[in-house]
């Protein structure tokens, strides 16, 4: 277990690093997006393994990128691009 959770703790911070170099401009502080990645990695690891037991490395590694990514999801902001402007008359 304690692999497990430090596998995965590993797995959401590489995540997290990734997400800030490729897309400085959309996400929030540094420091946030990394403990949000290794939360959220945890947290899936946490989640797999009390739904499924002793499933296995591979799968609890799986699901923590899995829920990881979703977490770091929820802090993207818009493109500006994209940003809807308010028509003034």
């Amino acid at each position: 277990m304690l692999l497990e959770a430090l596998g995965s703790a590993f797995v959401g911070l590489v995540l997290a690093w990734a997400a800030v170099h490729r897309l400085p401009h959309r996400l929030p502080a540094r420091p946030l997006v990394l403990s949000t990645g290794v939360a959220g990695a945890l947290f899936g690891a946490f989640l797999t393994h009390s739904a499924l037991g002793s499933a296995g490395l591979l799968v609890t590694l799986v699901w923590a990128l899995a829920v990881s990514a979703a977490s770091l999801s929820l802090l993207l902001r818009p493109a500006e691009r994209f940003r809807r402007r308010s028509a003034t008359a």
